[in-house]
């Protein structure tokens, strides 16, 4: 199972190159991107990211009135959910006082904890930002993760957690990998392992039970 886990992503690292997510110029930037890439493409983060820019540093966001918000990350879409989740994120954010060398010390199960009791934060969300944000190893379960898994064969568990932790027991807990293999799946997902794969030169066609022969 281990070297399983690892053939795939040894297969992606060789195939792809190294990612250097996530695509964010701050630790902050990436932990407001994490909330507005929710339900829509990152072609519309980065427009509404451009409109928030001025105001990319917690006090800022803080002290921004919630309707202007709002309509500074409006091509983000659900732009008046999204901003009562950023707002209920940075209070807690400030619990800490914006400082992420406060939030790496605490426990890994307590910080994502944490973070699920943020109304709007999921399971994804929370483990996106643990490992970008906070350097937390994590795997993430997203719907490219799924996809790609589920056509290569594996018996994955249906919950959320049961899938993270059944990489995680078998993989070390190395920060760069986590980092990679999210980011890999993700490049796949988009040039290969599509709703209609295009398996011509993928680099997992030969270990794939799904493939299109």
């Amino acid at each position: 199972m281990k070297y399983d886990y690892q053939l795939i992503y040894n297969k992606l690292f060789e195939h792809y190159g190294p990612q250097g997510w996530w695509p964010a110029e701050t630790a902050f930037e990436m932990m407001i991107g994490s909330i507005l890439v929710q339900n829509t493409s990152w072609s519309n983060v980065d427009k509404a990211l451009i409109n928030i820019k001025p105001f990319l540093h917690p006090e800022l966001v803080a002290q921004l009135p919630i309707e202007d918000l709002a309509q500074l990350i409006r091509p983000s879409g659900f732009f008046n959910i999204k901003a009562k989740r950023i707002k209920a994120y940075m209070e807690w954010f400030k619990t800490y006082d914006y400082d992420i060398h406060k939030i790496k010390k605490v426990d890994r199960l307590q910080l994502r904890n944490e973070l699920l009791s943020i109304k709007g934060i999921g399971r994804e969300t929370a483990d996106v930002i643990l490992l970008y944000a906070f350097d937390t190893p994590i795997f993430i379960v997203d719907a490219y993760a799924k996809r790609i898994f589920y056509r290569l064969g594996k018996n994955m568990p249906e919950s959320y957690d049961a899938f993270r932790k059944q990489i995680e027991k078998v993989l070390p807990s190395d920060l760069n990998l986590y980092n990679e293999f999210h980011a890999l799946l993700v490049e796949h997902a988009k040039v290969h392992c599509k709703a209609t794969p295009i398996c011509e030169k993928c680099p997992l066609f030969e270990i794939c039970d799904r493939r299109l022969n």
